[in-house]
């Protein structure tokens, strides 16, 4: 982090050592402070912490050889340059900006592409899933049965997506609301989670649900305004707790048999004070945290942990990335990226 700004990452005595075990790295975003940050491991075994600015940073996705990155108005498209077994001195992922779309404000949210190669992310201002566009700002695919048009207005506060056999299949949002910022009026008990092709509620009565995925055969989703992240049974529209993390969660990833959980901190706003996540933080006698949680899902335990102290106090999204020591990525706050060139392979005219 640069200038006089306090930047403080600790983690669980053994997590470094976890990472190398599970050859993985980890990919987080923070738009709050407008970082992406790359977490992993140095050849001697100690973490790695690598960060790059994008202003207003949210969504994130990844199949290890490329990312996506919603940004204040942009969308980003990121690839890795490097072959295998090269390096960037020792660096076995180096992530280069190649494509930008212009999106305006639309508030992107969750970002995922489909096994047709089509991205999908939720657009939480106008209320609806939309892809890129060439002319456009954007191009709208899917909205809400309960709201009944377009409109710039954030009325529900759409905000994750979870895909299932490659396709956009469950969104979650703050409420059904179809009435300009109405959302902030249901925090408590209004939030649901939608089937996309066939508009049904899946499960409701959720507090600011985030980040539904799908994996190993269960609806994943983060409960975030009581901070119990779990899995929604399918057959009974009910949310399953498996465990209570210490934050307000956004940002949820998978690897093997663990959950990768993003945490921050409250703000002490409309959005996130008054919650059941108040409540529960003082019944387990802890204070609310910003940074990461590991969670094995045979048990429901914290094995580890990230916690992010100092300028740092908001999470949105981690993305698992598997067969990774240790990532970095270029940016525009120096001119690294002038020197960096790739040739494509040779074409006739």
């Amino acid at each position: 982090m640069s200038g006089s700004a306090v930047f403080e990452l600790t983690s669980s005595r053994q997590f470094p050592d976890w990472l190398v075990e599970q050859r993985l790295s980890l990919a987080f975003t923070t738009y709050q402070a407008g970082k992406l940050f790359l977490l992993g491991t140095k050849p001697d075994g100690k973490l790695s912490v690598f960060e790059r600015t994008f202003n207003r940073c949210l969504g994130l996705w990844s199949n290890g050889q490329a990312l996506w990155l919603s940004s204040l108005y942009q969308l980003w498209r990121f690839e890795n340059v490097l072959e295998q077994g090269q390096r960037a001195e020792t660096a076995d992922r180096l992530y280069v900006p190649q494509v930008v779309y212009v999106t305006g404000d639309l508030d992107i949210h969750d970002v995922a592409v489909e096994d047709s190669g089509r991205v999908v992310f939720v657009n939480t201002l106008f209320g609806c899933l939309a892809t890129i566009s060439e002319t456009h700002s954007f191009v709208p695919l899917w909205k809400p049965p309960f709201i009944d048009r377009l409109a710039a207005e954030d009325r529900c506060h759409l905000n994750g997506l979870a895909l299932e056999n490659g396709k956009a299949k469950y969104v979650t949002a703050v409420s059904r609301s179809n009435v300009a910022d109405g959302w902030r009026d249901r925090r408590h008990d209004g939030g649901c989670v939608i089937d996309v092709p066939s508009n049904e509620i899946v499960a409701e009565g959720l507090s600011m649900p985030h980040s539904p995925r799908v994996y190993q055969d269960k609806l994943w989703v983060l409960n975030s305004g009581t901070g119990h992240f779990g899995f929604i049974d399918r057959d009974k529209g009910t949310f399953e707790e498996v465990a209570f993390c210490p934050g307000y969660q956004r940002g949820l990833s998978f690897h093997g048999d663990y959950a990768i959980i993003g945490l921050s901190k409250q703000r002490e706003n409309r959005t996130f004070s008054g919650l059941d996540l108040d409540q529960n933080l003082e019944k387990a006698q802890v204070d609310p945290r910003c940074g990461l949680h590991i969670i094995d899902l045979r048990t429901g335990d914290a094995i580890h942990w990230v916690r992010i102290e100092g300028v740092v106090s908001e999470l949105y999204d981690v993305v698992a990335l598997p067969g990774v020591r240790q990532p970095q990525a270029l940016g525009f706050k120096s001119d690294e990226i002038r020197r960096v060139l790739r040739v494509g392979e040779e074409q006739q005219l």
